[in-house]
């Protein structure tokens, strides 16, 4: 499943047997060991004495729902990678699981090949950052800094509290500042995908670092109509 020998541990969280048991089976082919859980409050319970590598979370649970499951995760500081179950293809529902610190999203029905396609990109993308040597030197663009090896992000010294797709968003644009990123890039590079068919959740989280960032100084994420985006420092006043 990854490029490396450790065999990941998926959470698989629904409480339709069906689904649960075919995704179950599905990730163990494929080289994942697989725990599941039931219901909201059985997935954060197994979250925590498991620490699973991913969590695939249905956002239709009995107790709990999948997005206060994710809230709570985020708010104990664990981070883990979440890939949301949902049945409603709405732009809503998709913002909101993103805008918790979901990786990644599946539509209701799905086909266990495009599932598995999305657990394989977000397993290697968390096995890339995890393995960064570069991670040791903080990150600068004028006055922004982004320090990945204590998780931090401060602009003109004031700290800027970020989710875990934020994060790695800034830090990718932040280490290619100057250039111009297209979007298939950056969807590749933060969320895994080789395609460029989900651009609105890119331009959602552009617009989340912008809404942080923008206020305390000179806009530093710009927009190259029809390409992508660029991180670049503002000039120094003359």
């Amino acid at each position: 499943m990854t490029d490396t020998d450790r065999i990941p541990h998926v959470l698989v969280v629904d409480d339709e047997p069906n689904i649960r048991d075919l995704v179950q089976v599905a990730l163990k082919f494929h080289g994942c060991a697989v725990s599941t859980a039931t219901s909201g409050a059985q997935a954060l319970v197994r979250a925590e004495a498991l620490r699973p590598d991913l969590i695939v979370l249905d956002v239709m649970l009995p107790d709990l729902d999948g997005f206060e499951v994710c809230r709570r995760l985020r708010s104990a500081g664990n981070d883990v990678p979440v890939i949301f179950l949902t049945a409603r293809d709405t732009s809503s529902d998709t913002v909101t699981g993103l805008a918790l610190g979901g990786d990644d999203y599946v539509t209701k029905p799905f086909s266990v090949e495009a599932l598995i396609a999305r657990v394989r990109a977000v397993l290697r993308r968390t096995a890339r950052t995890a393995t960064d040597d570069s991670a040791d030197a903080p990150l600068r663009a004028g006055d922004l800094e982004l320090d990945e090896s204590r998780w931090t992000v401060h602009r003109g010294g004031v700290p800027v509290e970020l989710s875990p797709t934020e994060f790695r968003l800034l830090a990718y644009l932040m280490r290619h500042q100057g250039r111009v990123l297209s979007r298939s890039q950056l969807l590749e590079n933060i969320w895994g995908w080789d395609y460029a068919g989900q651009s609105q959740i890119l331009e959602t989280y552009i617009s989340y670092l912008r809404r942080k960032l923008d206020p305390l100084g000179p806009a530093l994420i710009h927009t190259q109509r029809g390409v992508g985006y660029s991180l670049r420092a503002a000039d120094p006043p003359t």
